[in-house]
């Protein structure tokens, strides 16, 4: 009687408690909550969570400033002088060493000068601001619009930076440019031996405009702008081709259908048209807001939103998408998880911009 009665409960246990990709039992969702932290601001494109506890972010006029979480105070930590804000241009993409502590740097992607180009740069932090600036890579071609410029460190600790086409479609497709690619580099600026050509630190092409980066495990993600078609969202692979200009989101179109046979065309997991501007992009795994677990979370330009676009189990498929605070706050830049499960979102509208919080 009693192992019926035990059989009975691991029964009742493994059919009332389904497990989630994230190992533990599903829960119940959370009603999801919002605050304005922070306001006033211009422009803000990136968000990192600090050393300090406080969230630090870029502006694209060319300040980088901290947010303490708990009093909404902006402080500015610096201001990079040579930063050249035209159209969509200016400071861009920022982040931290994932070891900060023992090397303080913080890397920006910014854009500057006449002829217009773009730079990546490595600050260190000493005495409350930053100084000793290192050029890891410049040059790379830039314009008022298309851009890329996220940047990420990886968990085998290489920096990629996406770049936007510059407005030169065909560049996006010519190996001897900069534009229109992912770019890896080591920490120091130096061209990783395991790039797919030596001495080239392209990692992937055919890109038009990449503003959003994430990894997850050995996956990465890009959010990509389309031209009035097809924004994507794009899962990463060494040396591939994401077809711009010569394929808009799917290959399903003939002269398309040739090219992506040709040229080994890596098709997007999620296409949308008409566009949404999709921009930054990260990843969520927490329990606190469990109807999130497993998803990638996309800032959006265009139709002022935030998506969930849930994962499969592996991360190889978008399962579903969910729409969050449609016309709520106007259009988003960027999005950031924090380690107790919260997020934070930065608007860009032009003035009395935001960081907003969400949390339950």
């Amino acid at each position: 009687m009693r192992l019926i009665k035990l059989a009975f409960i691991v029964l009742l246990f493994f059919t009332t408690c389904k497990k989630n990709p994230g190992g533990g039992a599903d829960l119940p969702d959370a009603e999801i909550k919002t605050r304005v932290v922070a306001s006033g601001l211009t422009e803000p494109w990136e968000m990192a969570m600090g050393p300090d506890g406080q969230i630090w972010f870029t502006e694209r006029g060319g300040r980088i400033a901290r947010l303490n979480i708990g009093n909404g105070a902006v402080s500015t930590l610096y201001r990079i002088p040579d930063v050249s804000a035209q159209g969509e241009g200016g400071l861009l993409g920022m982040a931290l060493h994932p070891d900060f502590s023992n090397n303080p740097y913080v890397y920006v992607s910014y854009n500057y000068g006449s002829p217009y180009r773009q730079k990546v740069v490595r600050f260190t932090f000493s005495n409350n601001t930053l100084g000793s600036p290192v050029i890891l890579l410049d040059g790379i071609p830039a314009a008022s619009i298309h851009n890329g410029s996220r940047l990420l460190i990886t968990t085998d600790r290489k920096l990629l930076v996406t770049t936007g086409d510059a407005n030169v479609a065909a560049s996006a497709q010519n190996m001897g440019s900069l534009s229109g690619k992912l770019l890896r580099l080591n920490l120091d600026g130096s061209i990783p031996a395991d790039n797919p050509s030596a001495g080239s630190a392209v990692w992937s092409f055919g890109h038009r405009n990449a503003q959003g980066l994430v990894q997850v495990g050995n996956r990465l993600y890009v959010s990509e702008h389309g031209p009035g078609s097809d924004d994507e969202i794009n899962l990463i692979e060494k040396n591939r081709n994401y077809g711009w200009p010569n394929v808009l989101g799917y290959c399903n179109e003939n002269a398309e259908k040739s090219f992506c046979a040709e040229k080994n065309v890596a098709e997007p997991l999620v296409a949308w048209t008409p566009t949404i501007a999709p921009a930054g992009l990260s990843y969520y795994n927490n329990d606190y807001i469990p109807q999130w677990r497993n998803s990638l979370l996309l800032a959006v330009l265009k139709n002022k939103k935030l998506v969930q676009l849930k994962l499969s189990a592996d991360g190889s498929k978008v399962e579903s998408q969910q729409d969050y605070f449609v016309n709520t706050f106007g259009r988003l830049r960027a999005v950031l998880p924090v380690a107790d499960g919260k997020i934070y979102l930065a608007t860009d509208e032009g003035t009395n911009d935001k960081i907003i919080e969400v949390y339950k």
